[in-house]
């Protein structure tokens, strides 16, 4: 399936077709329910016509065999065919949240326009209400069918009686379809009102020390606060609409009932129905509330599911940020990377290259350009975005297959992502590492006292994002992590801005020992003295522009603005 095809009709439409195996077999025996359950007042008519009226013992004793026998295959069909139609439910469900997971963690990212909390409110929700329209085919079919079997018991009882019952369930099911497009609204907006809510309670869990470091806690839960106002308030107004069709579709249910009985009296004491076609009536009737009801919860149903199948196509069908080539993993070159007057953001032609065997030192003045640099050389930026060339082992990015490109290039982010599980689990990344490695990056990041502080050493158990550790030490392993992947070509971003001054500078000679390597190339992009002074030369960006180039003591020595920022 390609992108422009996806949208909510079309994710409806597929989880019906994969689930149809299910969803036939349901049908099929909730539709024989259905029709079993319809034929519960008619038998009973019989009996009483045929067997109590006549006092015919034999007879009455072979009913009841038969309303056994009905009620046995009622009650089974209704089981079975409840527990495939709910399989199918949840089949459905966890098979589309595997899909929004999968296009959430592509590599090439997406155009969604989705947060993370939002991501997760359509992985948790939307993926469970979109499958519900394999339910509502279920639920429709049977009620069909119930009306169906219903409508021509009345018409063997009597022709007008199922012809109103024919003519009038019909015009009674398009009348309550009026609000479908209301609920529809009210279920799409309510649930991006909870997606957004959601979301911004992930940005302030995951930035809550930062929010107390500056003291703005008590704005932020004020933010949240109305924020999950307003989603309560959408959440009333389709509660309301939900409710107002639920509403109007009991008591014009029970009019329609009550006219049907009240036809069905009258024929009776004009003697046109015996006391059996009597209680047959009535009891389907009564029994014609139920599907109807059903019919009215199904639009309901199918109401939350195509908005939230909307969603889930919103994930499905966003375009990928990058369009990679498809080469393979380049030889070598002495120019590891290189950038050819790109343009982005706030870079202006930036020219730098990144030989083989060197540390070079990136400082910007301005964090921003920084930023820009680093989101370039991540491979987070589409080709049409920037202007320029970057090279990768002399082949333009572009050409490459992306997990090509990210095999020689690895840039470790400022904001280090750890996940739950145990400390070598983090640093190995799920690749097969021998601790003798592990022991050594963390020795090189000057990380050893997060092994020491615990006496299960690297089996260490970490909660979610690292939060048992402090910032430093999550900044620490993040780079060891970095250096046991040992690629090519390493970028760092700030990764020392959480540690002291001594930790710094072990940091930066750790740094220089691992990464001494003829054919190993690694881009420091820094404002730390300790780091730049282990580089082999500096490249100095402001306004955009590359303005100076050279080792770090020379630039400190004969550069201002640069004494100043690097010492401030």
């Amino acid at each position: 399936m390609t992108v422009a095809e996806v949208s909510g009709s079309v994710v409806l439409r597929r989880a019906l077709r994969r689930q149809r195996r299910r969803v036939v077999l349901g049908i099929v025996l909730l539709c024989a329910h259905q029709a079993t359950e319809a034929l519960v007042p008619v038998a009973i008519g019989v009996i009483i016509d045929r067997a109590v009226a006549t006092g015919d013992v034999a007879a009455l004793l072979l009913s009841l065999a038969g309303l056994a026998a009905l009620f046995t295959t009622l009650a089974f069909a209704y089981r079975t065919g409840a527990r495939l139609a709910y399989a199918a439910v949840e089949h459905e469900a966890h098979t589309t949240r595997v899909e929004i997971v999968r296009s959430a963690l592509d590599p090439r990212g997406h155009r969604s326009g989705l947060r993370d909390g939002e991501l997760l409110s359509v992985t948790a929700s939307d993926a469970e209400l979109s499958a519900l329209v394999v339910r509502v085919a279920g639920l429709t079919a049977a009620a069909l069918t119930a009306i169906v079997v219903a409508a021509v018991a009345l018409l063997v009882v009597d022709v007008p009686l199922g012809l109103g019952v024919l003519v009038g369930v019909p015009l009674l099911v398009v009348a309550l379809q009026r609000m479908a497009p209301l609920l529809t609204r009210r279920s799409t907006s309510q649930q991006e009102a909870l997606a957004a809510t959601t979301a911004l309670a992930v940005d302030l869990v995951t930035g809550l020390r930062v929010l107390r470091g500056v003291g703005a806690q008590d704005h932020a839960a004020r933010r949240y606060a109305g924020a999950s106002r307003h989603a309560l308030d959408v959440t009333l107004r389709a509660a309301t609409s939900k409710g107002l069709h639920l509403g109007l579709t009991t008591t014009v249910n029970g009019l329609f009932l009550a006219t049907v009985a009240g036809v069905a009296g009258w024929l009776a004491l004009e003697g046109r129905l015996t006391i059996g076609e009597l209680v047959a009536v009535v009891g389907l009737a009564q029994f014609i509330a139920e599907p109807v009801q059903t019919l009215g919860y199904c639009v309901q149903l199918f109401a939350m599911a195509r908005a939230s199948a909307a969603r889930v196509a919103r994930v499905l069908g966003a375009a990928p940020v990058l369009a990679p080539g498809d080469a393979g993993p380049p030889e070598p070159s002495p120019s590891r990377l290189a950038l050819d007057a790109v343009s982005h953001a706030g870079l202006d032609a930036v020219d730098l290259r990144v030989r083989a065997g060197e540390i070079l030192g990136v400082l910007a003045y301005d964090p921003s350009e920084a930023e820009a640099l680093v989101a370039l050389l991540a491979g987070r930026v589409h080709h049409a975005d920037y202007r320029g060339t970057l090279y990768v082992d002399g082949v333009p990015v572009e050409d490459l297959h992306i997990d090509a490109a990210r095999t020689v290039v690895l840039v470790e982010p400022h904001d280090v992502a750890l996940f739950e599980g145990t400390l070598r689990a983090n640093l190995s990344a799920g690749a097969q590492v021998d601790d003798t490695v592990l022991r050594a990056a963390v020795r090189a990041a000057a990380a050893e006292d997060v092994l020491t502080a615990h006496p299960d050493g690297l089996d260490r158990r970490l909660t979610e994002r690292g939060a048992n550790l402090s910032g430093g030490q999550r900044q620490r392993i993040g780079l060891a992590r970095a250096l046991v992947a040992d690629p090519p070509v390493l970028v760092l971003h700030n990764p020392t801005t959480a540690v002291d001054a001594v930790t710094e500078a072990l940091i930066a000679e750790g740094l220089a020992s691992v990464r001494a390597a003829d054919t190993r190339a690694t881009v420091l992009i820094t404002t730390s003295p300790a780091l730049l002074h282990v580089t082999h030369r500096v490249v100095v960006i402001d306004k955009g522009r590359v303005v100076a180039e050279g080792p770090h003591e020379r630039l400190l020595a004969g550069d201002t603005r640069y004494r100043e920022e690097v010492l401030r």
